[in-house]
C-alpha cells in the first residue's frame, strides 16, 4: 500500500507536468482532425499521450493503454490485465479544449486483475487534481472527497446527463418529465465522475463509455462513498469494458432513488 500512496503522488505530479508542459500552451492554438468515429483529435492529445507514457513507465514499467491507440493495441494491453497496466485518456474533453470550455482532464489508472486500484484525474485549467487510493478515500488537492454534503432527496439533486446514447423514450422523459432539479452535459466523462465524488453533481446517467473514460473516475467516486451501476441495474463492472453504460449516484441511497425513476 505504501507503493501505491508514493505512486499516486507521481502520477499527479505527472499529470499537472504534462498539463503544464504539453496541453495548456496548446489550448485555443491547436488545429484538429475527424478521428473514424467522429471524435475530435488534435496536437496535444499526441503530446500529451506521449509524454504520459514516457513519466508512467519511468513511474512503474507497466504496459500502457491510451485513447489515442488503435484498438488492436488496446486489447492486446487488455488482455495483460492480471499483471497490471496504465489506463491514459491523454485529453478528455477534446471538443471542448478545441472550442476553449475550460472543462478537459488527463486521466490515469493504473488497473489489476481488471479493476482500478489507483486513479488520477487533473484539470490543468482548475489545476484540481482528483485521485483515490482502492481503500483508501478520494481527495482533491489534499481535501477529502466529497467536499460539502449531498441533498437526501432526488428532487434537490443537480444531474449529469448525457443524452446521444440513450432510447428516445427514456431522453424524453429526461428532457420534460426529470425528478432532479436541474440538469448538466459538460463533455468529459473523466471529470463527470469526479465532480459526483465532489458533490458539484449528484447523479449521473452516460450511455456508453470506454475504460479510459472510467477507469480512473469510477474509483474516486467508489472511494468518495458514491456508487455506480450499468443503466439496465446490474453490475457497472460486469459490463464490456469497451461500451459501459452508467448510472451513478454520490451516495448509495441517492442511487437507489435515481434507479427507482428510471425503473431498473
Amino acid at each position: 500500500m505504501q507503493d501505491l500512496k508514493r505512486m499516486v503522488e507521481q502520477v499527479v505530479e505527472a499529470c499537472r507536468e504534462v498539463g503544464r508542459e504539453e496541453v495548456m500552451p496548446r489550448y485555443l492554438k491547436v488545429a484538429h482532425q475527424r478521428k473514424v468515429d467522429g471524435s475530435l483529435l488534435t496536437e496535444a492529445d499526441l503530446a500529451a499521450q506521449v509524454a504520459l507514457f514516457k513519466k508512467l513507465r519511468a513511474i512503474a514499467p507497466y504496459p500502457v493503454l491510451g485513447e489515442e491507440m488503435t484498438e488492436a493495441e488496446q486489447k492486446d494491453v487488455w488482455g495483460l490485465g492480471d499483471d497490471g497496466f496504465w489506463c491514459v485518456d491523454p485529453i478528455d474533453g477534446t471538443s471542448n479544449f478545441v472550442n476553449g470550455l475550460p472543462f478537459f482532464a488527463i486521466s490515469v489508472a493504473l488497473v489489476r486483475n481488471r479493476k482500478s486500484v489507483l486513479g488520477v484525474v487533473y484539470d490543468p485549467s482548475a489545476d484540481e487534481a482528483f485521485y483515490a487510493i482502492e481503500g483508501q478515500g478520494a481527495f482533491m488537492n489534499g481535501d477529502r472527497l466529497p467536499l460539502k454534503v449531498p441533498p437526501d432527496e432526488l428532487s434537490r439533486c443537480m444531474a449529469g446527463i448525457e443524452l446521444k446514447r440513450i432510447d428516445r423514450t427514456l431522453a424524453g422523459r429526461l428532457a420534460f418529465e426529470h425528478p432532479f432539479s436541474s440538469q448538466r452535459n459538460l463533455g468529459a466523462s473523466t471529470l463527470d465522475w469526479c465532480y459526483i465524488a465532489a458533490g458539484r453533481l449528484h447523479v449521473y446517467l452516460h450511455g456508453g463509455q470506454k475504460l479510459w473514460d472510467y477507469a480512473a473516475g469510477c474509483l474516486i467516486l467508489k472511494e468518495a462513498g458514491g456508487a455506480a451501476c450499468a443503466l439496465d441495474g446490474s453490475d457497472f463492472v460486469s459490463e464490456d469494458p469497451w461500451s459501459r453504460s452508467v448510472l451513478a449516484a454520490l451516495t448509495p441511497d441517492l442511487l437507489r432513488q435515481w434507479k427507482g425513476w428510471i425503473g431498473v
